[in-house]
């Protein structure tokens, strides 16, 4: 397994997709040298949620990773109106090509977290992309009883606690908009039958799946679901003493895990 090795700080920039400012960072070699790691970020996450996971990959790996925030997210410019029940679609049918096509990616991985493994679930499922790797950490594909409450709970919080600081310090203007609409979304009662387990059949490339135990906002039946639909069967780590975001609770052994996978890519 390749050591770890000191991180370096990445400024941010911004490209337009489709008249839309996204704001990313681009880290490692220069485009098409390397296998390109693309970050998906959850449904509240940004670039600077993801701390320094994503440089110490790339450090360790020698490959370019691209990390940006969606629309409405982070800098990256305002939403343009309320999320639609399909938002997570889009992101992965649309948006995303036109982001991979602009950078000119082609030997591509997908790292998405949460609503970021969804889409990145869509994407290697669809015609969009052929992505060589695929890595879900806390992936939704369908919506669960408990991801519902632990989002109402998230937005009494915002309420009553700090909660909006800590965000605004991620997003910014665009907060609030942020928050609203995608709380919003998930609550609704058109987004019960939201389900992507249709896009799981065609998804043909090596697949690690990750989730903590302690998951507030979905079970283990998400992981079941995905092993028993993906044709290839996926690689996965179940973490104990592990919440929604295993590259924080347990950054050690998810980062461990990761490279391992990646690895194994890189040696075939």
């Amino acid at each position: 397994m390749r050591p770890a090795r000191s991180v370096p700080a990445v400024e941010s920039q911004f490209v337009t997709i489709d008249g839309c400012r996204l704001e990313y960072q681009w880290l490692g070699p220069r485009p098409g040298t390397t296998p390109t790691i693309v970050f998906l970020h959850e449904g509240l996450g940004s670039i600077s949620r993801w701390r320094d996971f994503p440089a110490a990959l790339s450090t360790r790996m020698g490959w370019s990773a691209l990390v940006y925030n969606r629309q409405g997210y982070g800098a990256s410019d305002p939403l343009a109106g309320p999320l639609s029940p399909r938002f997570m679609h889009r992101e992965a049918l649309e948006v995303l090509p036109r982001v991979l096509d602009t950078f000119e990616i082609t030997r591509l991985v997908l790292l998405g977290h949460s609503d970021g493994a969804s889409i990145a679930l869509i994407n290697a499922g669809s015609s969009r992309s052929a992505p060589i790797a695929l890595v879900a950490e806390s992936p939704h594909v369908f919506v669960e009883d408990v991801t519902r409450a632990s989002i109402a709970a998230l937005s009494d919080s915002y309420r009553t606690s700090d909660l909006r600081a800590r965000l605004h310090r991620h997003h910014g203007a665009n907060t609030d908009a942020l928050f609203g609409s995608w709380t919003a979304r998930w609550l609704g009662d058109d987004f019960r039958s939201w389900d992507i387990r249709e896009y799981l059949q065609a998804i043909s490339c090596p697949t690690l799946v990750i989730q903590g135990r302690a998951d507030e906002y979905g079970t283990l039946k998400q992981v079941d679901a995905i092993v028993d639909g993906i044709s290839r069967r996926p690689d996965t780590l179940i973490l104990n003493d592990c919440g929604h975001s295993p590259h924080i609770d347990q950054r050690e052994a998810v980062e461990a895990a990761v490279v391992a996978f990646l690895e194994r890519l890189d040696e075939g």
